[in-house]
Parts: structure tokens; C-alpha cells; sequence
């Protein structure tokens, strides 16, 4: 058995949506274990022969900022991130604008962002009123579970 980056990040997803604890895939040359905890984190364990398995890389950063400029935790943002695996795209289609720029005021309820995972869109919200400081991640990159899209200055 053989899996790729994308059956992987599609298996991720899907469990994401459910209430699924715990799944083990193991054949005589693979193992994966899937577990949430009450902090929700995934652990993967490598193939056991020489199969090879594409391991959802760390996400690249830019160049960090000089260290005179705080850290967005020094400046009390809050972050919004991904509640699933998937690509995150900034506007409804590719023909229209973003739901939000830096500098934009948002609300609580209001739409920032769509994740898509398994060929599903999820509209993600901002659950915080500010205005949007930074957006982390580049349109059309995939994302991962907890990982910070956007950070919003609350007031």
C-alpha cells in the first residue's frame, strides 16, 4: 500500500469532521496512527520498510521580522487559524475580490477565509471583532490543522 501527500491530507480532513478519537492503517510495510486528544494534535509514524510516505512539510516562513518589532503575541493579536487540513483561499472564486486586506475591520461572524478540504468549501470566520493585522498564509496554499492564517488586533 502506497499513499501520497494528498490521500494523506484527505484522510486528515475527514476525520477533522468527526468524532473519530483514534485510527491505525497498518500493512506489512506502512503504519499510520491518527489520535485526538482533548487538545487535538495528530501523530503519524513512518513507514516501517523503505516505502516512502510524503510527509506534510513545515509551513515555509519569511524572513523573520527585525527583533525590534514585537511578535504578534507581544502585541496581543489574536490569531485565527484553520480548524482542518486543506488549501486556503482568500477570495470566493478566483475572479473576485478577498474577503479581507490587511487593515480591514472585521466582526465576529463575518467570513475571512475558505478552506478546501475534500473538494468541500468551509467558510471560516473570524469569531473575533478587530481589524486584520497580517494574513499568514499565501492564497492557494495548503494549510494544516491549527495552523494561523490571519491575525486580528482586537478591539
Amino acid at each position: 500500500m502506497s499513499i501520497n501527500f494528498n490521500e494523506l491530507r484527505d484522510l486528515l480532513g475527514a476525520i477533522a469532521h468527526t468524532d473519530i478519537a483514534e485510527v491505525s492503517l497498518k500493512t506489512e510495510t506502512f503504519e499510520l496512527n491518527v489520535r485526538r486528544d482533548a487538545t487535538p494534535q495528530i501523530q503519524t509514524v513512518a513507514p516501517i520498510a523503505s516505502e516512502t510516505v510524503a510527509q506534510p512539510s513545515a509551513p515555509t516562513t519569511s524572513t523573520p521580522p527585525p527583533e525590534t518589532t514585537p511578535s504578534p503575541t507581544e502585541k496581543k493579536w489574536v490569531a485565527i487559524t484553520s480548524p482542518m487540513v486543506g488549501t486556503f483561499y482568500r477570495a470566493p472564486a478566483p475572479d473576485e475580490p478577498p474577503f479581507v486586506d490587511v487593515g480591514d475591520r472585521v466582526s465576529n461572524t463575518q467570513t475571512v477565509c475558505i478552506i478546501e478540504a475534500m473538494k468541500l468549501m468551509n467558510e471560516i470566520e473570524a469569531e473575533v471583532t478587530g481589524e486584520v493585522m497580517e494574513i499568514a498564509v499565501a492564497n492557494g496554499e495548503p494549510v494544516e490543522y491549527g495552523q494561523t492564517l490571519m491575525w486580528v488586533n482586537p478591539s
